[in-house]
């Protein structure tokens, strides 16, 4: 099929931008000659429930097959990048130009807001061209003698992708654990540094958890969590002493259930070690074990329970107990050391049915509770002494304000972190007796920034059932309401994550460009509570899709933008979400970005030696159940794929990802080519050195960051 497109956008089109120059607006000219590359179809039959699919591209997961010839793959892969580099030719230069105003605005020798622990302050800096983070430390005061705990630029070196997670120090601060990851697998490395002498031991753990370390109060042995390399998945928890051979180590836990997600941490006090266990968000079940008897038995606190989720924290001789038990928003109880069953909870704060208590945050003399109502986040500070409690109060429609770090038990000082789309990120010192509040650190964009140059709203849309979805919305003064502008609608709505109205300095490039940037609060995430997360998955999945629908709509009938410049971008669950919009309604979009798109459902869920797969059955359903499947069958994007017009596309993959793997988006892209019945264009890129989080270092993701804009200015005819 001769791939083409012809924009109707030759005029040109004047917009004021906030360094005073010019956009010109013109028709990007894609090679109309160029032919996509053809995928091979081989007809792959699967029957579940007397339904019979018919996958004629099942052939592109053999990369990951034992035994398979991976040689095909790869080279139908390497064509795609090499068509993509074809028909993006004429914007070369383009996108060279907006990676260097993208890289432009970050500061390049920057650090961290040091935090005190355990007698020593810690923070990372970056250094002028390096990509990835110096990892300090100074014992006492600031004025100290800088220690390099870890040099992740050093430690990249030669590797395509490099990412440490970990770097947790034991109590007597000479030791420190650190997890690698070279591959994009997450699957880590630990190793151990001693940090007086600089040297590390001798032995490698491979395929842990990377970041879930917890280190007993021995400063010698460490629990660590092994990884399934068949499902990816964390199934094991072992004991290990610093400098004796792995072999040697010994496993403290296993979880039979493989739908689980499990997790090993310490309390703040770093009084007791916890194991998690948890399952969609429908049951826990957490063991602890006091950190000075490393060799002793984890206790379960409280057995899991279907519907029962809880979480847990240490303060003097009780547990706090974060629950949804008889509360769908969670309220906090709490309970003594030695008597942690249900018949001894006492409630702290009662449930609401207006607000999601989404954590908590001990100290000494105060307890932060950090609540979501109406999809804004709030610090509640209340005093443990009198009880008298406040709010921290923010002036902006649409904000983020969450807790930072504060590993200090003994401080009335709260680290809090104040973002919106118009506020770059900002770290305050807060006072929770005096109520005084200073500025530690506010993100710096480099070349000037003057938020009173941008506009930030919130607004409602109203679904398809009458439900009211906030939408938060930035662009820059001097818009108006007329139709005239695109706009770049984003949304994620699963798991019950909660998309937040935060700052990026990349989304400058577009503002200023005379895009508008809305951001979709829809059902499956937990901005409204735990009601709004439970519409949004399972039975209830498509008031996902059809909230962002309704959301899209209502920006067009509001006169933020029209048809013909409205784009829709999401990534992983999110892009699950972009291929159910796109089947269900093409003609709404003019272009779609989907990043590592989850889009062949019930393939995937069929499928438990896929990694993650079996701990996802309770936020999608299990395909061996009939309803379920069904269910799943009638909106799953690979599946849904027909003879019709499709918006022009760009969908984006890494070869390693370990969440969504390669070839869902890469059948999909096949699929979507042979049936469309339109002139746009389908681009597929795949990062072959990458995972699900695509390029890693500051500087080498914002390559990708330019390709998704210089697509988005290509169809809407922005040329500088």
């Amino acid at each position: 099929m001769k791939t083409q497109i012809i924009l109707s956008l030759a005029a040109l089109i004047i917009l004021s931008c906030n360094n005073s120059k010019e956009v010109k607006k013109e028709a990007y000219k894609w090679p109309g000659e160029m032919m996509p590359p053809a995928a091979e179809k081989k007809p792959y039959k699967m029957e579940a429930h007397g339904d019979v699919r018919i996958d004629d591209y099942y052939w592109m997961n053999d990369y990951f097959k034992k035994g398979s010839d991976s040689t095909k793959v790869v080279d139908y892969l390497k064509a795609e990048n090499a068509y993509l580099d074809t028909m993006f030719g004429a914007s070369k230069k383009f996108r060279e130009d907006l990676f260097k105003e993208l890289k432009g605005r970050i500061k390049e020798q920057d650090e961290s807001v040091p935090y005190k622990d355990n007698g020593y302050w810690y923070y990372t800096r970056f250094e002028t061209g390096k990509d990835y983070p110096v990892y300090c430390r100074k014992k006492e005061t600031l004025d100290a003698t800088e220690e390099v705990i870890h040099d992740a630029n050093k430690a990249a070196e030669g590797k395509g992708y490099y990412n440490a997670a970990g770097l947790e120090i034991s109590d007597n601060n000479e030791l420190m654990a650190i997890g690698e990851d070279d591959v994009s697998r997450r699957l880590y490395n630990l190793r151990f540094k001693n940090l007086k002498t600089g040297e590390y031991s001798s032995e490698t753990i491979p395929n842990t958890e990377g970041g879930s370390y917890a280190w007993a109060a021995d400063n010698k042995t460490i629990f660590y969590i092994k990884k399934d390399l068949t499902t990816l998945l964390g199934f094991q928890v072992w004991r290990h002493e610093v400098g004796a051979d792995p072999a040697s180590d010994v496993k403290v836990y296993e979880e039979k259930d493989n739908r689980h997600y499990i997790g090993v941490g310490r309390t703040k006090s770093k009084k007791f070690i916890i194991i998690y266990s948890e399952l969609s968000e429908q049951q826990s079940e957490h063991r602890f074990l006091d950190a000075s008897d490393p060799k002793g038995e984890f206790k379960i606190f409280y057995p899991r329970t279907m519907g029962l989720v809880y979480d847990i924290d240490h303060y003097n001789d009780k547990f706090y107990i974060r629950t949804n038990m008889d509360a769908p928003n969670f309220r906090l109880m709490e309970c003594p050391l030695d008597k942690t069953s249900k018949e001894n909870w006492k409630e702290v704060i009662p449930h609401r049915a207006d607000v999601y208590l989404s954590g908590i945050t001990v100290f000494k003399d105060h307890l932060v509770v950090s609540e979501l109502k109406e999809g804004l986040t709030n610090v509640r500070i209340i005093n443990q002494k009198d009880k008298a409690e406040h709010y921290l109060q923010f002036d902006e429609p649409a904000y983020l304000a969450s807790v930072s770090v504060n590993p200090d038990f003994n401080t009335n000082i709260l680290r809090f972190t104040y973002t919106s789309m118009i506020t770059p990120n900002s770290t305050y010192d807060y006072n929770m007796d005096t109520k005084a509040r200073e500025l530690k650190k506010q993100q710096e964009v480099v070349g000037g920034y003057d938020k009173n140059e941008y506009v930030t709203e919130r607004t409602m849309a109203t679904a398809t059932d009458g439900k009211k979805v906030p939408v938060s919305i930035v662009y820059k003064k001097g818009f108006k309401k007329d139709g005239s502008h695109p706009l770049l609608l984003y949304a994620y709505g699963s798991y019950g994550s909660t998309s937040y109205a935060t700052f990026n300095s990349n989304r400058l490039s577009l503002l200023n460009r005379g895009f508008v940037y809305a951001l979709a609060h829809i059902r499956g995430g937990q901005e409204m509570g735990r009601e709004w997360y439970e519409d949004g998955k399972m039975m209830h999945k498509k008031n996902t899709f059809t909230d962002f629908i309704d959301c899209a709509e209502f920006l067009v009938k509001e006169k933020y933008t029209s048809k013909g410049h409205v784009y829709a971008q999401g990534g992983s669950a999110g892009g699950l979400l972009m291929g159910a919009v796109t089947n269900m309604r093409p003609d709404l979009w003019n272009g779609v970005v989907a990043q590592v798109p989850y889009v062949d459902v019930i393939t995937t869920m069929s499928d438990a030696s896929i990694p993650l797969t079996t701990g996802e059955y309770l936020e999608w359903g299990n395909p061996a159940n009939k309803e379920e499947y069904f269910y799943m069958k009638s909106y799953s994007p690979y599946d849904n794929v027909e003879k019709k017009a499709y918006p022009n596309m760009l969908v984006t993959t890494g070869l390693h990802d370990s969440q969504v793997q390669y070839f869902e988006p890469a059948k999909w892209v096949a699929k979507l080519r042979e049936l469309k019945t339109d002139k746009n264009i389908i681009l597929f890129k795949i990062n072959m050195e990458a995972g699900h989080g695509g390029k890693s270092g500051r500087f080498r993701a914002l390559e990708d960051v330019a390709l998704i804009y210089a697509f988005l200015f290509a169809l809407e005819g922005i040329a500088e």
